[in-house]
């Protein structure tokens, strides 16, 4: 016998510089090294402060995690020194030169590679030149995109049969073919890319063609969630997949859940302690993500309507992404209805947070009864975990494809009704009056009526399952030791030894 220890499987993550795609390929690579594996972070300066001390917190526990830094190019593109993420920026314009500089990481990381060959290299979905720069060094592509199989499946039928093109107006609904459910959208709500070719058309057939060529992907999800999906992705689609979800669970440690991602803009305490003087089920907790498609018009009507809903609420009101630095001070200065904070904070009815929140423990909290969303994976896949239903609002990207999962798939969710996809340089508009959202969040919040009853029931099983999964012996945790042993074994049979 070889007394030779074998040696720890080697794995770098390359994410993706935006909030969204960073934070859940993080909790992956913490994943990975808590199942022995070596896990290299590979990513830019200023984006390491996003997760340094979760990592420092794991190697004093004795997992093999660090990070590796590549210098990012802002100058360059004319962005500020430490413009590194899109947290960082203030409009459209500079979102799009941030996109153009994670470009330019081609060079320094295909000389990482060649120097370290790790066994693997986990790349974001939107670096799609890392196929051919692993492909040329014999290191195994895995593709993580921080979506589900569901969204991918939507696309794909909609690039083999396109039926939007087939309809007569913007409103009229369709229904896409071949899959497993019976899934309508109109055009309103299709990607500007998807309805006609532009320039990120062209980029995503890339992303593709690099997926198709990759050794497999890991998503983040659970096959119990999206079973028939993760079937149709692939036996339908011919994609090696592994359902590894969800990873935020990976997040045990109350100190890991303060701190994923940037620093929270309110004590966590504070915040928890406002929740523990709620009753179970009682408050809606409302969040659009990191780079909400909002404008504050829209805003104003949901403060109006959820003042009238008179239902407990946590409201997270982000970094509203501006056009201009001059329109940033207006948006600032007409945010919420005058005296509606002061209003809140007397009665004791919500809680205003603006920043980061501490959202993982928010939606735990036995307090939190529904969740008011903007339809992104990390959003659904965290609601289901928590086991709250939704109130679906999507925006932009994929998320139109995310509302019918919740809608018609899992059905855990009602919509608020929004049907406009907004690109990212156009000026969003007010779509939902404050009578529609104290409506809405009046029949998912208070209501008695079967569906409701019926949904919240849905939920709360689907977050067992979600645990069930993850847990030692649950299919997610049963993906990740097989995932390791097939890089193994393809490891041994390339060396032809241990």
């Amino acid at each position: 016998m070889d007394s030779q220890a074998e040696p720890k499987l080697k794995i770098f993550f390359f994410p993706y510089i935006l909030g969204g795609r960073l934070i859940p390929m993080i909790d992956l690579a913490r994943l990975f090294a808590s199942h022995g594996v070596k896990a290299t972070i590979v990513t830019t300066p200023h984006n390491v402060l996003l997760f340094q001390n979760p990592i420092l917190r794991d190697q004093k526990l004795g997992y093999d995690i660090g990070f590796h830094t590549l210098n990012f190019p802002s100058e360059e593109f004319g962005l500020p020194n430490g413009c590194e993420n899109e947290l960082t920026t203030t409009n459209g314009d500079m979102f799009i030169k941030l996109f153009m500089a994670a470009m330019k990481l081609q060079d320094p990381l295909g000389k990482l590679l060649c120097e370290t060959r790790p066994d693997c290299l986990v790349s974001d979905r939107l670096y799609p030149w890392t196929a051919d720069v692993t492909d040329g060094l014999g290191i195994p592509r895995i593709v993580f995109d921080g979506s589900g199989c569901f969204s991918h499946c939507v696309e794909e039928s909609l690039r083999r049969y396109a039926p939007h093109e087939r309809v007569l107006s913007e409103t009229e609904a369709f229904v896409v073919p071949g899959l497993p459910n019976k899934i309508e959208l109109k055009r309103s709500m299709l990607p500007d890319y998807v309805k006609a070719e532009n320039g990120f058309t062209l980029f995503l057939n890339e992303a593709l063609e690099g997926e198709i060529k990759s050794y497999g992907i890991v998503v983040n999800s659970f096959y119990e969630l999206e079973q028939a999906y993760a079937d149709y992705f692939q036996k339908e689609m011919k994609r090696k997949t592994w359902h590894i979800g969800p990873v935020s669970l990976h997040n045990r440690r109350h100190i890991d859940k303060v701190e994923r991602g940037i620093k929270t803009s309110i004590d966590e305490h504070s915040c928890l302690n406002w929740l523990d003087s709620r009753e179970p089920n009682s408050v809606l907790y409302i969040s659009f993500g990191s780079m909400p498609r909002i404008t504050s018009a829209q805003l104003l009507e949901i403060a109006h309507g959820l003042e009238a809903s008179n239902h407990p609420f946590i409201w997270v009101i982000g970094r509203i992404l501006d056009y201009s630095s001059r329109e940033k001070q207006q948006v600032e200065s007409v945010l919420l209805p005058v005296g509606f904070e002061e209003r809140v904070k007397k009665s004791k009815r919500g809680l205003i947070i603006r920043g980061w929140a501490p959202q993982l423990l928010i939606l735990e909290h036995p307090a939190v009864g529904a969740y008011m969303n903007h339809c992104g994976w990390n959003s659904i896949i965290e609601g289901v975990t928590a086991g709250v239903p939704m109130i679906t609002w999507p925006f932009s990207s994929e998320q139109f494809y995310n509302e019918r999962f919740i809608l018609n798939v899992i059905r855990v969710g009602i919509s608020m009704g929004n049907e406009h996809w907004v690109p990212l340089k156009e000026l969003p508009r007010v779509t939902i009056k404050s009578e529609k959202v104290a409506k809405v969040v009046k029949r998912l919040m208070g209501s008695e009526e079967a569906e409701v009853l019926a949904m919240r029931m849905r939920a709360a099983e689907y977050r067992d399952k979600a645990m069930r999964a993850f847990e030692e012996g649950g299919s997610s945790y049963a993906n990740v030791d097989a995932f390791i042993a097939e890089l193994k074994s393809r490891r041994k049979n390339q060396n032809g030894h241990l």
